[in-house]
């Protein structure tokens, strides 16, 4: 997959008028509907507090896998990265006073890597914390999701539960917390296991499902609604359930290395949440059920919220 950057809504200036900012985009996610918070003013003691080499560049770098809407995918544009996470990244920028970039990166499963080696700044790509994740890197927590169960319109295979996966062929993202959890349901499955191939996007695992040759792919709950949902692809898709396996955090990844970044960005995200820009950009994407009433530092480990 290329590996392009695109500046997503970044701002350099005192304020982001996110009705002027473009961010979003199609049907009733336009510039015209922005919320309650319609300007985010830059916080200068939050700017100086971010590490020098960033304030000489001006810029924060953060990878993303652009097939995972409303969270993050293409514009009508095809180059343009929309979505809600890309907002939440330009707001961020705003109040931290530097662009934001949202790089379109290859395989989901190398984002991590290539953040500590120092490629980019942070990964913002739907990306659950986990305790095994924490090894690697410190996690910005911003959101709350289960995983979805997504088959064929009509459900040709009758699938209901995970346990109908068994002895079935299911697409799933590489790297993902879905591919752990087919993994781990394996061993209730017998002689039947479950048949899992992995792709490098999300977008590949679903064309799997469109052609038939998986009867299933496993999401995050927003983005499986939205594939079910959204008039350019319902007719293809629909949840097997309404059910949500395993909740987790999303978390914006940086560093081990990156206090200095990681403790901006968290208190540039407690100044949105505190403001109400934060619940805008939820509602604008129609992701108000994941909020979260406070920031924490790496959740799945038992990180602390703000008070």
């Amino acid at each position: 997959m290329r590996k392009l950057t695109r500046t997503v809504c970044a701002v350099t200036g005192v304020v982001l008028a996110l009705a002027a900012s473009g961010c979003g985009g199609g049907d009733k996610k336009d510039s015209e509907q922005t919320g309650g918070s319609d300007s985010i003013v830059m916080d200068q003691a939050l700017h100086d507090a971010l590490p020098q080499d960033i304030r000489d560049r001006g810029t924060i770098r953060l990878v993303t896998d652009p097939s995972y809407a409303p969270m993050e995918s293409y514009g009508p544009d095809g180059r343009s990265i929309i979505g809600f996470e890309p907002d939440l990244a330009a707001a961020l920028g705003a109040v931290l006073g530097v662009k934001v970039e949202m790089v379109a990166g290859g395989e989901f499963d190398t984002f991590l890597d290539q953040t500590v080696k120092g490629t980019y700044d942070g990964v913002l790509s739907s990306m659950t914390d986990t305790a095994e994740r924490e090894k690697k890197a410190d996690f910005i927590n911003y959101f709350a999701a289960g995983t979805s169960i997504v088959v064929q319109r009509g459900n040709p295979s009758g699938v209901t539960d995970l346990k109908d996966l068994c002895g079935k062929v299911v697409a799933v993202e590489n790297g993902t917390v879905q591919q752990d959890l087919l993994e781990r349901s394996q061993p209730g499955c017998g002689s039947a296991p479950i048949v899992v191939r992995k792709y490098k996007t999300n977008a590949d695992a679903l064309l799997q499902l469109r052609t038939g040759r998986a009867v299933a792919v496993l999401n995050d709950f927003p983005p499986a609604v939205h594939v079910t949902t959204d008039q350019k692809s319902r007719s293809y898709y629909q949840l097997a359930s309404t059910v949500q396996y395993e909740p987790g955090l999303y978390g914006l990844a940086v560093g081990k290395n990156k206090a200095e970044l990681r403790d901006a960005l968290r208190d540039a995200l407690d100044r949105l949440m505190r403001s109400g820009a934060y619940l805008d950009l939820l509602e604008r994407w129609g992701l108000g059920s994941g909020s979260l009433s406070a920031s924490s530092i790496n959740g799945a480990g038992g990180g602390a919220p703000t008070d």
